[in-house]
């Protein structure tokens, strides 16, 4: 059985660059074992007021950690061509040994229309993302092999080239899925799974499917990594957690499908629809540490082995403090 692994979310939507790496240290200092960073154009709403560019922000933690890193999560398919996503990947696990994780996805117009491109369906989006899979692992695999590769698709096209910096290990690719469609297909092809916190049934689903599409592979599913981000809101007080959400984090509480809004300010005129009870079963308000750890060992014991947490307040050192000491240490798989 994997070791569990409890990170941090590094969530540059809300936080300075600078701020965000000394944080990201800071938890490493007080327990947590790594770091997810977003990956954002733009932050949710305004009042986040960030969104610095997660690969320079990557490089900063790898520098002031020693745990393990990656984005959470990419597009390789927008804003990028997968062959600069593999480089930007590649050259981060040479500078940074056995530390660093790809994590890709689908994307959200939010940060991919800045382009000026066709923003797709989600069925097309996924299988642009599953393609770009197939470059990034083709790099991979033949740059470690001193080779070039090329790729001719349906969405995208790569001349003969190879990545000429790698590590000894290529980086693994975690798929973030929200679907058991997807889930299933990132077990065949990919080496890890990436979720949010939803309901427990809803994620047990998507483990199932995610093992499932692993086994159809030849693949043992209990030795991929299963990754979770877990939201939630912890202040000294139920009204401080509270408005914390409210304030900081409204989009948490949206019970729709967001990928297809493209401005801060539209998700800020939403906001203002959602109410306290929205966040129920999708984001823990407590001032108890107890209520976040049994919250929290829920989702260790449907078998995942790492868990990246965001409070979603400002108050980042004082909640790191209390759960380094009071709910980190009593986790367990």
């Amino acid at each position: 059985m994997r070791q569990l692994q409890i990170g941090f979310a590094a969530m540059l939507e809300q936080f300075h660059p600078t701020e965000a790496v000394a944080l990201s240290a800071y938890a490493e200092s007080r327990g947590f074992t790594g770091v997810m960073a977003a990956d954002h154009f733009q932050p949710w709403v305004p009042a986040q007021g960030q969104s610095a560019f997660v690969w320079n922000v990557l490089a900063a933690v790898g520098e002031r950690t020693t745990g393990d890193f990656g984005p959470g999560v990419t597009a390789p398919t927008f804003r990028w061509h997968p062959a600069m996503v593999a480089q930007a990947s590649a050259t981060l696990a040479a500078m940074y040994p056995g530390r660093h994780w790809l994590g890709l996805g689908s994307g959200e117009a939010l940060n991919e229309h800045v382009v000026g491109g066709y923003w797709p369906e989600a069925p097309e989006r996924i299988n642009r993302m599953f393609e770009a899979i197939e470059i990034i692992n083709k790099l991979f695999t033949a740059s470690l092999a001193g080779k070039d590769t090329k790729h001719s698709g349906q969405y995208y096209k790569l001349e003969s080239t190879r990545l000429w910096t790698m590590p000894e290990v290529a980086p693994q690719i975690l798929v973030a899925s929200g679907g058991p469609v997807t889930a299933k297909r990132a077990g065949k092809h990919t080496d890890g799974l990436i979720t949010v916190g939803a309901p427990l049934q809803k994620v047990s689903l998507l483990i199932n499917k995610f093992a499932e599409g692993a086994r159809e592979a030849g693949k043992d599913p209990e030795t991929m990594p299963k990754v979770l981000q877990l939201h939630l809101s912890w202040a000294s007080t139920h009204e401080e957690a509270l408005r914390n959400a409210m304030v900081e984090w409204p989009n948490g509480a949206m019970k729709f499908p967001k990928a297809d809004i493209r401005s801060p300010f539209e998700l800020e005129q939403m906001a203002k629809m959602v109410r306290p009870d929205d966040f129920e079963g999708r984001l823990v308000i407590s001032e108890d540490p107890d209520v976040h750890r049994q919250y929290i060992q829920g989702f260790v014991d449907l078998g995942f082995d790492r868990i990246y947490l965001h409070n979603v307040g400002r108050n980042q050192r004082e909640w790191i403090d209390v759960f380094g000491r009071d709910v980190l240490p009593r986790l367990a798989r």
